[in-house]
């Protein structure tokens, strides 16, 4: 029978070929330390966490346990570590489990990693690999060297011909395995990454060259990692108490950079395309295929939904995720709102992903194909495009609504005023300007009635639940409506709707200034040809300029003459 070869690029497709982003690592390292704090706990060598235990007075921090995994960044140094106390690698298993490839011992739907490669990906950005363990109760550390440069030169030397490598030969070459004993400064137990003389090009793996860019890489880890919510992010506490009524703990852990506990950072502000808007509450979805069985659970937050949140905002969209650890990108579920695909950026929050059906692949950039994952987009996919479709549309058009009957009442306090000024200089002028608000109150008036629909349709639809508070909010509190300017009485409104305003004697005064006394030395005659001559410059003006510089350059030429 042939023996069979593994040619030297086997270790490129699962170090270099792997991932697009280098940063992936970190989730890669941590996704494997949280998968040995869990049977650390299991096996009593670190006190569990406790969700139903708070660990500071204000009840909003969950208890983390005592597992800890702590990522040290040297920018200078060009290294990396990332360590964790959890159980650590016996010293008999140690080369076995490190030295071989896609051979772990996890078990798939129990870990979070199971396929044995996650632990190459430091090969491709380094020039130096280094892991060191000391399992709890022995008195060695285990270390594993490898030379990631060497690595790198036998597989070019492969693919350009000089000499034939196979994966064997590449490991074999590329790592050395040490033991030595144990001393006092060493933990009891633990696992360590070093990443050593990481490569020029992988600045991003310390978070960039800005001076931030150590917080760039925490705010990247908080929506990647299994970390807890922010304390200040107020709805915290209904999504653990939502979590718990499915009998389901959301995966967290304490992880840090350089000292600092990294949070997920999703607030109750957040900037969109038409100003600030305000996170009110959260809601809740579960999906279940055809047997009940539970596939994932979702929430997101509350808003008014006034316009898409800027991309600005880390926490925009929803996000997936798999025991608590983001799978793909931020915008990996944005392809499933087919109605229109931006509709993501209208929300912040997480879907999280149950079913042991529902397998992340090899990159953990989505979940693998089979006919549970075919179901799970059907069902998200409907959600998505109608439910959601709905409310964040509802939200668009009640805020469109209340816009334009902002805009009329302005418009409207202004025309009012500046009739009783004697402001308009021309019968032209003041048709012109009530034919524009008339305009603008008929889209006032459409805006009314599309509040009066929604409101409606809120009374008879579940789906419609964040419309309604939105419609009681703007009905139950009238400021809601009305303009930002000094606000006319309802009498002045209906004056400026049911009057015709006469356009104020030229002699007198003249576009908003007086005429008669621009000029004293002129007699009456005089004074009436020169705002005779004014009207037709003014004319001119408004007939050649668009409306706003007309008016800036009448504002100033009134200004010249004053």
């Amino acid at each position: 029978m042939a023996e069979y070869v593994f040619g030297a690029n086997i270790l490129e497709n699962l170090t270099t070929g792997m991932y697009q982003d280098s940063k992936i690592i970190y989730r890669e390292y941590i996704q494997n330390s949280c998968d040995q704090i869990d049977k650390a706990e299991q096996l009593g060598i670190l006190r569990p966490r406790d969700p139903n235990k708070p660990r500071d007075p204000s009840g909003k921090c969950p208890d983390l346990g005592e597992g800890v995994i702590n990522i040290q960044l040297y920018p200078d140094k060009r290294y990396i570590i990332i360590e964790d106390n959890a159980t650590g690698i016996k010293a008999d298993d140690f080369q076995r489990i490190l030295g071989n490839i896609a051979d772990s011992d996890k078990v798939m739907g129990q870990d979070k990693g199971f396929r044995g490669i996650g632990r190459l990906c430091g090969l491709a950005y380094c020039k130096q690999l280094v892991f060191t363990s000391r399992w709890a109760g022995e008195d060695v550390i285990s270390i594993m060297t490898c030379n990631a440069l060497k690595m790198r030169e036998m597989i070019n030397e492969a693919n350009t011909n000089v000499q034939k490598h196979s994966a064997l030969d590449v490991l074999n070459a590329m790592a050395r395995f040490d033991i030595r004993s144990a001393t006092n400064s060493d933990p009891a137990h633990f696992f360590k990454v070093e990443l050593i003389d990481i490569n020029e090009e992988n600045e991003e793996l310390f978070g960039g060259r800005n001076e931030d860019s150590i917080q760039q890489l925490t705010d990247y880890l908080s929506f990647v990692a299994p970390v807890p919510y922010q304390a200040d992010f107020w709805y915290r506490t209904d999504i653990y108490e939502y979590a718990k009524s499915m009998n389901i703990k959301i995966d967290e852990y304490d992880i840090k950079i350089n000292g600092e506990s990294i949070h997920k950072k999703y607030k109750t502000r957040l900037k969109t395309g038409n100003g600030q808007d305000e996170v009110y509450g959260v809601k809740f979805r579960e999906f279940r295929s055809n047997d009940n069985s539970l596939l994932a659970w979702m929430w997101f937050g509350e808003t008014n939904f006034i316009a898409a949140i800027k991309e600005e905002e880390i926490s925009r969209g929803l996000r997936l995720r798999k025991e608590n650890i983001q799978i793909g990108e931020d915008d990996t579920l944005r392809g499933l709102f087919t109605r229109d695909r931006r509709g993501n950026s209208y929300f912040i929050g997480e879907v999280f992903a149950v079913s042991p059906e529902l397998i992340p692949n090899s990159q953990r950039s989505y979940f693998n194909e089979n006919q549970i994952r075919i179901y799970f987009e059907h069902e998200l996919k409907d959600y998505f495009n109608n439910s959601l479709h709905n409310i964040y549309q509802d939200g668009s058009d009640i805020n469109a609504a209340i816009k334009a009957i902002n805009l009329y009442t302005e418009e409207a306090v202004k025309f009012e005023n500046k009739a009783a000024e004697g402001g308009f200089w021309s019968p032209e002028e003041h048709e012109r300007e009530k034919a524009n608000l008339e305009t603008k109150k008929q889209k006032a008036d459409k805006g009314r009635k599309t509040l009066a629909k929604k409101e409606e349709n809120g009374r008879s639809f579940m789906s419609f639940q964040i419309t309604k508070r939105r419609i009681d909010e703007v009905v139950s509190n009238p400021q809601n409506l009305e303009p930002q300017v000094k606000p006319a009485t309802k009498a002045s409104i209906d004056k400026v709707e049911n009057e015709t305003v006469q356009a104020p004697s030229p002699y007198r005064r003249k576009n908003g200034f007086p005429v008669d006394r621009m000029f004293p030395n002129l007699n009456k005659g005089e004074r009436k040809l020169l705002a005779d001559k004014l009207e037709q410059v003014f004319t001119i003006i408004e007939d050649v300029a668009d409306k706003k510089t007309s008016a800036n350059i009448i504002k100033r030429i009134k200004e010249e003459l004053k």
